[in-house]
């Protein structure tokens, strides 16, 4: 029939709608030149039905399932109406764990910091995974000097512990009114992220840490 013809020449440029839309936001993700190719798929909802893929990291995966919508969805929503829409549904959490390098998906459910932390609006870079290995911490207190910068402290921190160290926090900040001086503590976290640490070479790195505090930054202990 004729309204059958127009019907799938509409279906054919919702279907092209629904393409040209969904491949510029993986364009826009994932870059101009990546790899996709669509796979027929079935759902409830829609007819035609389709999946995309795209080829990331020398593999095919999907991203998202789409298709147009059944008609009597639409004449549900507005009935009596002709209109065809399509409908397409993204697993948020998969594009992340694309975009992001992150290996496990319960990730996304995690509040340690070592995860969150590691996430900036509007940048997108690889994430570190952190170790299954026990944290050991140390601390450290010291009286401050007027023109005190943190900034100084936590380069030697790294300078000598490297990639052990896992972050440095503030505990505490003390103020002696009667000398009027600052003194503030300090939380070293070592971990490594191929094995567990010992007490004894930690030791030796506290140890390190604390002499050049003394003699490099001339901050005096407590």
């Amino acid at each position: 029939s004729t309204w059958g013809t127009q019907q799938d020449l509409q279906i054919g440029m919702v279907v092209e709608d629904l393409k040209s839309t969904t491949e510029q936001l993986i364009k826009y993700l994932f870059g101009p030149d990546i790899q996709m190719r669509w796979i027929p798929a079935y759902f409830p909802f829609t007819d035609p039905s389709l999946e995309l893929e795209i080829y990331f990291n020398d593999e095919w995966v999907e991203m998202l399932g789409c298709g147009v919508i059944h008609q009597k969805l639409m004449s549900n929503w507005r009935p009596g109406t002709n209109q065809i829409g399509w409908a397409a549904g993204l697993g948020l959490e998969r594009f992340a764990m694309k975009l992001f390098e992150i290996p496990d998906v319960r990730l996304f459910w995690s509040k340690d910091e070592r995860f969150l932390s590691q996430f900036e609006d509007g940048k997108i870079k690889a994430f570190k995974p952190f170790s299954k290995y026990p944290v050991c911490w140390k601390d450290m207190t010291f009286w401050i000097p007027a023109d005190y910068a943190e900034n100084d402290y936590y380069e030697l921190i790294r300078s000598i512990g490297g990639d052990l160290i896992e972050k440095v926090e503030c505990m505490d900040t003390y103020v002696d009114k009667k000398k009027s001086r600052t003194s503030k503590s300090y939380r070293i976290h070592y971990r490594s992220l191929e094995r567990t640490l010992l007490n004894e070479e930690i030791d030796t790195l506290q140890f390190r840490i604390r002499d050049e505090v003394k003699t490099k930054l001339k901050f005096e202990l407590r």
